[in-house]
């Protein structure tokens, strides 16, 4: 099994920066895509940015300019640079990691919040 560990979530205001890591562990076989993925109270869970092993980057329109993800293909972790923070991008941050062989898993969450 994998397991995901996220950090780096916390409260910041309007314009601010944070840096969201999930680095993972256990058996693992071989990490294919990694992304990150929120999810606000009363909405569904969307995906906000992807990146292939080969580092194939993919944006949510509403994040394009402002985040950036990146991975650590050594240290099996990804991050999630974000910038210019808007009060819309309040929720709860989940990566997800598909791994070769056990398939995809999820982090426990970190919760993001900007105040405007």
């Amino acid at each position: 099994q994998v397991q995901l560990v996220e950090s780096g979530g916390g409260l910041v205001q309007a314009g601010g920066s944070l840096r969201l890591s999930c680095a993972a562990s256990g058996s693992i076989f071989g990490i294919n895509a990694m992304g990150w993925y929120r999810q606000a109270p009363g909405k569904q869970r969307e995906s906000v940015a992807s990146i292939t092993s080969g580092g194939s980057t993919n944006y949510a329109d509403s994040v394009k300019g402002r985040f950036t993800i990146t991975r650590d293909n050594a240290k099996n972790t990804v991050y999630l640079q974000m910038n210019s923070l808007k009060p819309e991008d309040t929720a709860v941050y989940y990566c997800n990691v598909d791994d070769a062989g056990w398939g995809s898993f999820w982090g426990q969450g970190t919760q993001v919040t900007v105040s405007s």
